[in-house]
C-alpha cells in the first residue's frame, strides 16, 4: 500500500511539473518583431550555426531553425530562467538543433568556445522588453500593475529597482533618469523620491508612478504616461543594458565567420546610437581624424553595412503589434 501511494505521489508530482511548464509556455508570450526582415538579412541556411543572444520566448529562433533545416543549429542565450524554460518547451520539436543556455549575450564568446563552435554564420539580438515581462505583475516592470519594484531580467542578481530607488544617492538617481530616460524633470523627480523614501520606502510600481506623475505631470505634446521615461531609465540601470550592449559591441564581429551576418533590433535611441556607431566603425577602413595626413590607427575594415539606414516595422505589423512601433533593425556582414 505504501509503495502504491509513493508511486502515485511521483506520478502526481511529475504531472504537476508538466502542467507548470505548460502554463509557463502559455504565460510567456512575446511576439517577435520584424521576422521577415530579420530572415532576409540573416539568410539562415542548412549546415550552418547561429547565435540568438536574446532567446526570449523563442520566436526568432523558431524561424531560424525552420529556415536552416534540416540540420542548422542555434545557440540561444537568455538570462531569464523563465524564458529559457518556455523556449525549450516551444522549440522541443527541433531537438538537439537548439542549444539553450541561461546567460547574457556578453558571455557569448565563452559559451561558443565551450560547445566547440568558436564562430557562427549569424548573430541576432532583439533588445526589446518582452510582453511577458510587461504583463507579469510579479516582475515589477509595468507601472500599470501595482507590483513590487523589481525590473530584474535575471532574478539571481542582487540589485533590483526597489533597492536602487530607495538607496541610490540623489545625484545618481538624477543622472540615471537624465541619461537613460532623457527625462527633463530628472532633478525634481530625484528630489521627490528622496523626500518620500525618508518617511517610508517606495515599494510598488504604482507608488513610484503616482509620485512621478505628481512631480512631472503631463507635458504638452507628450501622449505617454509621465512615468514612462523614469521606468525605462530604472530598468536600463538595474539590468546594465547599455553597458552590456556596449561591451558586446567592442569586438562582436569576431564571433562571425567570413560572410557571416549580424542583425540587431533596438527599441530606443540610446541603444540604436550604440549599434549605429559600432557598425559604422566596423565598416570603416580608417579611424583617424578626417584631416589626418596619413593613417596611423592601424584599423582595417571588418564588415560591410547591410543597412545604410535602419529598417522599421511596416504599418501592418505595428497595427497588429503596437509594441513593435519603435523597433529599428540594422545589419552587417563580416568580410
Amino acid at each position: 500500500m505504501a509503495v502504491r501511494d509513493t508511486n502515485r505521489a511521483r506520478v502526481l508530482t511529475a504531472a504537476s511539473c508538466l502542467l507548470a511548464i505548460a502554463c509557463l509556455v502559455m504565460v510567456y508570450r512575446h511576439v517577435p518583431v520584424m521576422v521577415k526582415e530579420v530572415m532576409e538579412l540573416l539568410r539562415p541556411e542548412a549546415h550552418r550555426r547561429y547565435l540568438d543572444g536574446t532567446l526570449g520566448g523563442g520566436g526568432h529562433a523558431a524561424e531560424i531553425l525552420t529556415h536552416s533545416g534540416p540540420d542548422g543549429r542555434v545557440l540561444g542565450l537568455d538570462w531569464d530562467g523563465e524564458a529559457i524554460a518556455a523556449a525549450k518547451q516551444r522549440l522541443e520539436e527541433f531537438g538537439e538543433r537548439l542549444v539553450a543556455r541561461r546567460a547574457n549575450f556578453t558571455e557569448a564568446r565563452e559559451i561558443l568556445k565551450e560547445i566547440g563552435w568558436d564562430q557562427v554564420h549569424g548573430v541576432l539580438l532583439d533588445l526589446g522588453l518582452s510582453s511577458h515581462h510587461v504583463g507579469s505583475a510579479d516582475r515589477g516592470f509595468s507601472f500599470q500593475l501595482g507590483a513590487r519594484l523589481d525590473m530584474r531580467m535575471d532574478r539571481r542578481q542582487a540589485l533590483d529597482a526597489f533597492r536602487l530607488v530607495n538607496t541610490a544617492p540623489v545625484r545618481e538617481l538624477e543622472r540615471i533618469l537624465r541619461e537613460y530616460g532623457e527625462e527633463r524633470a530628472a532633478r525634481r523627480i530625484a528630489l521627490a523620491v528622496d523626500q518620500t523614501r525618508r518617511r517610508k520606502p517606495i515599494e510598488t510600481t504604482s507608488e513610484l508612478a503616482d509620485l512621478v506623475a505628481r512631480v512631472a505631470g503631463r507635458t504638452r505634446g507628450r501622449s505617454i504616461h509621465p512615468a514612462t521615461r523614469t521606468f525605462q531609465a530604472l530598468r536600463i540601470a538595474v539590468n546594465r543594458e547599455l553597458q552590456n550592449l556596449q561591451g558586446f559591441l567592442e569586438d562582436a564581429y569576431e564571433l562571425l565567420l567570413p560572410e557571416g551576418r549580424m542583425v540587431i533590433i533596438s527599441f530606443h535611441s540610446l541603444e540604436d546610437r550604440l549599434v549605429k556607431t559600432a557598425f559604422r566603425k566596423w565598416s570603416s577602413n580608417c579611424l583617424c581624424p578626417p584631416r589626418a595626413p596619413f593613417c596611423r590607427c592601424g584599423w582595417s575594415q571588418k564588415t560591410k553595412l547591410l543597412t545604410a539606414r535602419p529598417l522599421i516595422p511596416c504599418r501592418e505589423e505595428v497595427q497588429m503589434n503596437p509594441r513593435a512601433r519603435p523597433a529599428k533593425l540594422r545589419g552587417v556582414e563580416r568580410l
